[in-house]
């Protein structure tokens, strides 16, 4: 079998963020299971990664380009050119393999229509990978909600199966009258060897840790620092750090403000986006890993992957109560649950687990068990193979 992830939505063989961490996954897990890999990422990214192998997977960058030209007909030359290198890039794949299947990681429509595309002139399935809401982007009016439905009903028309990373996704499509045969649920994955290298502390003291995009609505970063300020005081060795950036600066620079009013500015640290490969050292040496993802319709529909990648570590986990999450973990059991949107809450928490440390890495070995098992990248690579040849039938 020969399988093709296609998609604008990640960076390959680099990058740390969700999307480039389940295309990680899959890739990784599906040629374990004996299928030739090849990722093309279809973004409009400047890089000098190029083409390559790593690790047994074949990856692409048809934009071919390493930095912005400044000329503003030739950048959009080279975009309309991206089309054709990835059509040829097909054909030199199909020439040494059939290709069973592209699975295409993508939230615009025109990239959807270029895959299904591909998938005809190749001959060959073509599957949707949806990790969050689809109509999270179209909810500022009647119009847009029109606009978004409509966009999933096409998609959705055009595609032989969906994955989706939530049960909430699958009951959404249902309800919009996608055939259930097409609707396949995988979960967050992730890959535990990435975890299990012994590393030193990047840090000389001791910390929680949250890793991921600076956000308030989407992670509610703003929840988990009013959360550790108010218990700062009673564990003053304990300090808090924050690894990603805002979806703007306006995002870091409040959350920032926010420290500076809560007196904890020397207290919490700001790293910034980190190589993919420096994460697991500041995720290893955590006293806690945290989330305090609020309730939002992401919440609901969505399953953090960073969550996955707590859990496999071995540390133990502080979350919110949303979405999913309640559906794989229980409070006291494999994780601490606390009520979402609020900061009192989740700072008892926070609490519970420093003062009851030792309880609280047996419940995190059992967190570790989870993750090594129904979010292993490779069993659910098995799963998606399972999928896609029962659509071939």
């Amino acid at each position: 079998m020969t399988a093709v992830i296609f998609g604008d939505l990640f960076s390959f063989p680099d990058g740390g963020d969700a999307a480039t961490n389940r295309v990680h996954t899959y890739a990784k897990g599906l040629y374990e299971n004996g299928v030739n890999v090849h990722v093309i990422c279809f973004l409009t990214e400047y890089t000098r990664s190029g083409d390559g192998i790593k690790d047994g997977i074949y990856f692409y960058h048809p934009l071919r380009q390493e930095k912005r030209n400044k000329n503003y007909f030739i950048r959009n030359w080279y975009k309309l050119l991206k089309y054709f290198n990835t059509i040829a890039i097909f054909r030199r794949i199909s020439k040494k393999d059939k290709i069973n299947a592209i699975i295409d990681y993508s939230m615009l429509l025109d990239t959807h229509l270029f895959a299904w595309f591909l998938s005809k002139i190749n001959g060959t399935l073509l599957i949707n990978e949806c990790g969050e809401h689809p109509l999270r982007n179209f909810q500022n009016s009647a119009w847009k909600q029109k606009q978004g439905l409509l966009k999933v009903r096409i998609e959705s028309y055009l595609c032989d199966g969906i994955l989706c990373i939530s049960q909430f996704l699958i009951d959404f499509y249902k309800s919009y009258g996608i055939p259930v045969a097409k609707l396949f649920n995988v979960p967050s994955t992730v890959d535990g060897e990435r975890f299990s290298l012994e590393v030193n502390s990047p840090l000389s003291f001791q910390y929680i840790v949250y890793c991921g995009g600076l956000t308030f609505q989407k992670d509610g970063v703003h929840i988990l620092i009013e959360s550790f300020a108010q218990i700062s005081k009673k564990y003053p060795e304990i300090n808090l750090v924050l690894i990603g950036k805002g979806d703007s600066i306006n995002d870091e620079m409040i959350l920032k403000e926010l420290v500076q009013k809560l007196g904890i500015k020397d207290r919490v640290f700001f790293l910034g986006l980190l190589l993919r490969t420096e994460i697991p050292a500041y995720l290893k040496h955590a006293r806690i890993l945290a989330l305090a993802r609020p309730k939002s319709l992401v919440a609901d529909a969505g399953f953090p992957s960073k969550l996955t990648e707590y859990l496999v570590t071995g540390i133990p986990v502080v979350v919110t109560e949303v979405g999913e999450i309640p559906v794989y973990l229980k409070d006291n059991i494999n994780a601490f649950l606390a009520e979402p949107d609020s900061v009192d809450a989740f700072a008892e928490r926070l609490d519970f687990v420093l003062g009851n440390y030792e309880f609280a890495k047996e419940v995190a070995r059992k967190g570790k068990e989870l993750a090594d098992s129904i979010f292993s990248y490779k069993y659910q690579a098995g799963r998606i193979i399972e999928y896609i040849n029962s659509l071939k039938k």
